[in-house]
């Protein structure tokens, strides 16, 4: 049970929340919180005017709002905003934005019903996922749109994904016996404005980011073991005086990975212990290519970004992001931009970068695999069959290029894009939204490489015949694998296994 308004959640939380159904409960101090700004708001409102309140949104605040249809406004809002395109987001990303939306909505500075916090509850333990439409927000007012669909939920209307299925919200739940949103003062508004949604999404970039990372630096590791590599490009001595916290985390996690391989060499057995080079050319190479002996210089400032990026989306999590702020403590109600996605979007761009680099570097490491002439262990394209008839997996480096290059292209910083809108109300926008949902396609492109590099590893193993003499990590992680790809000395079709192994590799839990 993760008991939102108890603590400030972690990664952790969304994890359990999002990937092992956990169920959520509302800390009794912090439902106390909700239900007393939502009382001061009543009583304060009286006689005055409240943006959201009692008058119209954006540029249409300057119009007052009679008494009588205040409710019907708030209904206006939503329906009006439900004007979302394109694909529906997947549930995974849909739990999570419901979860930021009712952990900013407990901090109690929302002036809300707590009917509507303990609704979204219920959506998110009932696994009631609104259809949200991937389309439509600039992430300005945070992500108006997409929040006006989970919104139009609420309310019991429009359509949600139950059990697996689109049905009418109404519908299910009238099955579940849910009630209905009942609308008192701010709940349209305090639902739209927010940035739940861009952080939701970014929540579980953050997820895969960090287990596609361990994966390139176990699939990195794996590859130095291959071609007998020395180990001081990975040594604590050399990475040490680089004052790079990620750089030092990435060489030790190689150390470990590699600590009992029976592959890896000391450079001071070949060269430095009075041995005589008899030949001005040597066999053993004396440094490997960049993509191997750089990995912790590359993979660091990656694992440092990602880092960063997962201090600012929690704090963003764990914030009030609507507008106005009611606040009890001081008696006022503050009007401002706690809406704007800025936060989210630029991490989010820094994240996609991340992760395109780490792509490049893993397509890096597939040719030198696949590139005989290259790595000069391995025949060409790690072809077991009969070199000409058969063709090994060289069909797999062109997903894996050209995966890259999409990634490469996406990689574009969408957080300066902003476009005026709304009248130019909205004359600087995040467009946080975008932001994170071009990083989820990202990452998604970078589990696809990988899962590519991980059926050349394999394959490159059992062409040197080395297993028995891999680290035990990587022989935990062959032969997982291959159970799910055998070896391929006759060509066959391997767009299903490329999608099984990423399915595997998503879920798998890397341990060093």
């Amino acid at each position: 049970m993760v008991v939102i308004g108890e603590n400030r959640l972690i990664l952790n939380d969304i994890s359990k929340l999002v990937f092992e159904d956990n169920k959520i409960d509302l800390d009794e101090k912090q439902l106390k919180k909700v239900d007393d700004a939502f009382h001061f708001l009543i009583e304060f409102s009286k006689g005055k005017l409240i943006y959201g309140i009692n008058t119209g949104f954006g540029p249409m605040a300057q119009y007052k709002i009679a008494d009588k249809d205040l409710k019907q406004l708030q209904f206006n809002l939503i329906r009006s905003h439900c004007s979302g395109t394109g694909n529906f987001l997947a549930p995974i990303y849909t739990k999570a934005a419901l979860i930021a939306r009712l952990t900013s909505l407990m901090q109690g500075f929302s002036g809300v019903n707590k009917e509507l916090v303990i609704l979204l509850k219920t959506l998110i333990n009932k696994n009631i996922y609104p259809c949200i439409y991937e389309h439509g927000g600039v992430g300005a007012s945070g992500d108006l749109v997409q929040l006006a669909h989970i919104a139009l939920a609420l309310i019991g209307e429009g359509e949600s994904l139950y059990k697996g299925e689109i049905k009418s919200t109404a519908l299910i739940f009238e099955i579940e016996k849910i009630k209905p949103l009942t609308i008192y003062k701010r709940e349209g508004i305090a639902v739209l404005n927010g940035t739940s949604v861009m952080t939701g999404i970014g929540l579980i970039n953050l997820i895969f980011a960090k287990k596609a990372l361990h994966l390139s630096i176990l699939f990195s590791s794996i590859i130095n073991e291959l071609v007998e590599t020395f180990d001081d490009h990975f040594s604590e001595e050399l990475n040490k005086v680089k004052n790079h916290i990620g750089q030092q985390k990435v060489a030790k996690a190689m150390r470990t990975i590699l600590k009992d391989s029976k592959l890896i060499k000391k450079r001071a057995d070949h060269f430095y212990q009075n041995h005589k080079i008899k030949r001005d050319k040597m066999d053993d190479k004396v440094q490997e290519y960049y993509s191997l002996r750089c990995v912790p210089q590359i993979l660091g400032p990656i694992l440092d970004t990602i880092e960063n990026v997962e201090v600012v989306v929690l704090n963003e999590l764990n914030s009030v992001n609507d507008n106005p702020i009611i606040d009890v403590n001081n008696q006022d109600i503050y009007h401002g931009g706690n809406f704007h996605g800025d936060y989210v979007s630029l991490e989010m761009d820094k994240l996609k970068v991340a992760i395109t680099k780490m792509t490049m570097l893993c397509e890096r490491q597939i040719n030198y695999l696949l590139n005989n002439k290259l790595n000069e262990k391995l025949t060409p394209f790690i072809n077991l069959g009969i070199l000409g008839l058969n063709f090994g997996i060289q069909g797999l480096q062109f997903t894996a290029t050209s995966t890259t290059a999409e990634s490469q292209t996406l990689s574009m910083p969408m957080s300066i894009h902003s476009i005026p809108n709304n009248n130019d109300n909205q004359d600087i926008v995040s467009m946080g939204t975008n932001s994170a949902l071009i990083t989820k396609k990202v990452i998604e492109n970078a589990f696809e490489v990988i899962s590519i590099q991980a059926i050349s590893i394999i394959q490159a193993i059992d062409c040197l015949k080395l297993s028995d003499k891999l680290s035990l990590k990587s022989f935990e992680i062959y032969t997982e694998l291959r159970a799910i790809c055998p070896i391929i000395i006759e060509d066959r079709p391997l767009y299903k296994t490329i999608n099984e192994i990423n399915n595997f590799l998503k879920e798998k839990t890397i341990n060093y």
